[in-house]
């Protein structure tokens, strides 16, 4: 019977149960943890944005622990972070950028759930993505917004379109992982941290920048 601490290997670097059989995987979770501190250091007055900083550094952490005590339990802590940043950051986008307010960001939310049920099996079948299938519909998603706000405010929709940008080339590596593992030992794992910390500071910078620019205007 297998339980939720029961080893898992997901990624070409692990080839043991060892603490740190993945070695490069921990390590590169630093990015995370320094894209927040950079971005706590420029959000002084956002509580949304600090918000995102702190769930930033959480994502570090989970997926620190996920990449040395590879089990279902780390798993948990490396995933629910990731969708607490993406949901929070729905309900600042539907709120702040489109400027929303009463119960659509919150409607905007909870919709996130079975547009990402739907359109993750989609991506699936279309493409060769395996586990990162499930990440697809986000870029689709950023991407929806930066059109949405094109016309009333271009400097964040072109700031969410690089987002998706980024986030597409990190997925990319993601899904590398284990084709090219006969090629690259260590994988192609770590790249999607490195790429994802900066993608995801970088989505606070959009959302700091906004909210700025949004601040002057009314000044």
């Amino acid at each position: 019977m297998t339980t939720m601490f029961d080893p898992i290997d997901a990624y070409c670097e692990r080839v043991t149960a060892a603490y740190w059989a993945e070695p490069v995987n921990a390590a590169t979770n630093l990015a995370f943890l320094l894209a927040a501190l950079v971005m706590w250091r420029r959000t002084e007055g956002l509580p949304l944005a600090r918000l995102l900083c702190g769930v930033l550094g959480a994502i570090g952490v989970g997926s620190y622990l996920f990449h040395t005590h590879a089990n279902g339990v780390t798993a948990a802590l490396d995933v629910g972070p990731i969708l607490g940043f993406i949901l929070i950051y729905i309900f600042a986008a539907t709120r702040d950028f489109l400027g929303l307010r009463g119960w659509w960001p919150w409607a905007a939310v909870i919709a996130f759930l079975p547009y990402a049920a739907l359109t993750a099996p989609v991506f699936a079948m279309a493409l060769p993505l395996g586990s990162s299938a499930g990440y697809a519909p986000i870029p689709v998603l950023i991407l929806g917004y930066a059109a949405l706000l094109w016309r009333t405010a271009p400097e964040t929709a072109r700031g969410m379109a690089l987002g998706a940008v980024i986030l597409t080339v990190s997925l990319t590596f993601r899904t590398l992982d284990a084709p090219l593992c006969a090629t690259l030992p260590f994988g192609t794992h770590f790249l999607w941290h490195i790429l994802n910390g900066l993608m995801l500071g970088w989505m606070i910078e959009v959302y700091r920048r906004h909210m700025l620019a949004k601040g002057s205007a009314r000044g």
